[in-house]
């Protein structure tokens, strides 16, 4: 089962605390310091397309990739509504359903970026190669792929803790429970989430329960994984801040171009 099937619907309200504004901004900054003539980018693992609408506004074409088909539905209805809006804003941007595992779109693109911990989704071996193979096969000569993940310094040293978080608008009240399990040997921590939804006008209540296996990574273990297709580390530092990487940085930010 898609681990993102029930929870992807809701996504946004669990997040809309989150500054997609500011990441956005911080990740244009990135692209235009490496790529400066950069003009499309490919976002795998868009999500509702948030960053991918922000990042066109300023200019870029963006196409999202999600292998969630709910997450990439509300990206395609907001993009409806541009289409029938006549926003010119519309032809800067499309979405597709897939995996970035295996996706092959057959054109390249100047910016390969990878947000949100999508990259400690991919917990095996085989799958963060086919994910950097992915990036090789649509990255354009000379283009920056970008990608934010979970760095194993700091899970080992602040572990992960059961967190609560409460969230609700004018008809929905939202309780997430997420419990870790760590598992040493794999370097993954299992994020067992409790979600109890209620709509606060029936007083009904829908529980769901979804693990998320996330895989935490050193600079060493990337940069090995990077160049075997290809791809040179040419930054790492805590995303949004740009700090250098330590024992605090939870997450942590890579910029790898193509060499050429």
């Amino acid at each position: 089962m898609d681990v993102f099937g029930d929870y992807s619907r809701y996504y946004d309200l669990l997040y809309r605390d989150k500054d997609y504004p500011a990441e956005a901004a911080y990740v244009a900054r990135l692209i235009r310091e490496h790529n400066p003539q950069a003009k499309s980018i490919l976002d795998l693992g868009c999500g509702t397309g948030r960053h991918d609408f922000i990042l066109a506004q300023m200019g870029y074409r963006v196409t999202g990739v999600d292998f969630a088909k709910e997450m990439i539905n509300q990206a395609v209805l907001r993009l409806a509504e541009l289409k029938r809006s006549n926003s010119s804003l519309a032809q800067n941007l499309e979405f597709h359903h897939g995996d970035i595992r295996i996706l092959d779109l057959g054109r390249r693109f100047d910016a390969v970026i990878s947000l949100f911990h999508v990259l400690s989704y991919q917990v095996t071996n085989t799958d963060v190669e086919r994910t950097f193979l992915t990036v090789s096969r649509h990255l354009d000569a000379d283009g920056l792929f970008l990608f934010d993940f979970w760095y194993g310094p700091a899970v080992l040293t602040d572990r992960p803790a059961v967190r609560v978080k409460m969230l609700e608008d004018e008809r929905t009240h939202i309780t997430r429970i997420a419990e870790p399990a760590m598992h040493a040997r794999e370097n993954i921590v299992d994020v067992n989430y409790h979600i109890i939804i209620q709509d606060k006008n029936s007083r009904k209540a829908e529980n769901l329960h979804e693990c998320h296996r996330m895989r935490y990574f050193s600079e060493p273990e990337l940069r090995c994984f990077l160049s075997r297709h290809n791809l040179e580390v040419i930054d790492a530092s805590e995303f949004i801040t740009g700090k250098p990487l330590d024992f605090n940085t939870w997450n942590a930010c890579v910029s790898a171009k193509s060499r050429v």
